[in-house]
């Protein structure tokens, strides 16, 4: 049985859930997609601290809220983990670093914005962030992409995707529809 699917172990202490927030949260680049897809390996891959379905469930709950969804799920994540002090402690370590870190970064650039090799280094950190995204995706989908349910997962996603590419309908609802289909059609159980 491969990690992820064991059982998760005892919830860890505030310090050490602010400490994987603090690291994980402000120093993995690529987005908010690759903070959640290095997230998911440390706490239901390595530390068990969740499982998949929780974690997919707080993913799909901050995808739901407007603001930052990064936020939001690491939020999720803490209030599983401490209730109320979890929840403040993910918050505070996954927002304060790297908004400090943000400040000072803006700063740079403003003043190395026409700087050719800042731009062409910029250009390559957008198509990784972009496979990173995609990567992502599958560490999301994954655990719902079994028999049985990988014509609804397909179909669900290329449905989603055209509402809001060429149909420009706002995430939101493309969101809160599939959460409305999802339920009429539910996996069958054996």
């Amino acid at each position: 049985m491969s990690e992820s699917k064991q059982a998760p172990i005892a919830a860890p202490s505030l310090a050490k859930l602010g400490s994987v927030f603090a690291r994980y949260a402000n120093l993995t680049l690529g987005g908010g997609s690759a903070t959640t897809a290095v997230i998911h390996r440390e706490i239901v891959e390595k530390r068990r601290w969740v499982d998949d379905p929780k974690f997919t469930l707080s993913f799909a709950l901050a995808r739901l809220t407007p603001g930052t969804n990064l936020l939001a799920f690491c939020t999720g994540i803490g209030w599983l983990l401490g209730r109320l002090p979890g929840a403040i402690v993910a918050l505070l370590a996954a927002s304060i670093p790297c908004t400090l870190l943000v400040v000072f970064i803006t700063a740079l650039f403003s003043e190395w914005q026409d700087n050719t090799l800042v731009q062409a280094a910029l250009q390559g950190a957008v198509a990784a962030a972009v496979a990173i995204t995609v990567k992502t995706c599958w560490t999301i989908a994954h655990p719902i992409y079994k028999p049985g349910a990988r014509a609804r997962v397909i179909v669900t996603a290329a449905v989603a995707f055209a509402l809001d590419a060429v149909l420009h309908i706002p995430p939101i609802e493309v969101l809160l529809l599939a959460a409305v289909v999802g339920f009429f059609l539910q996996e069958r159980q054996v």
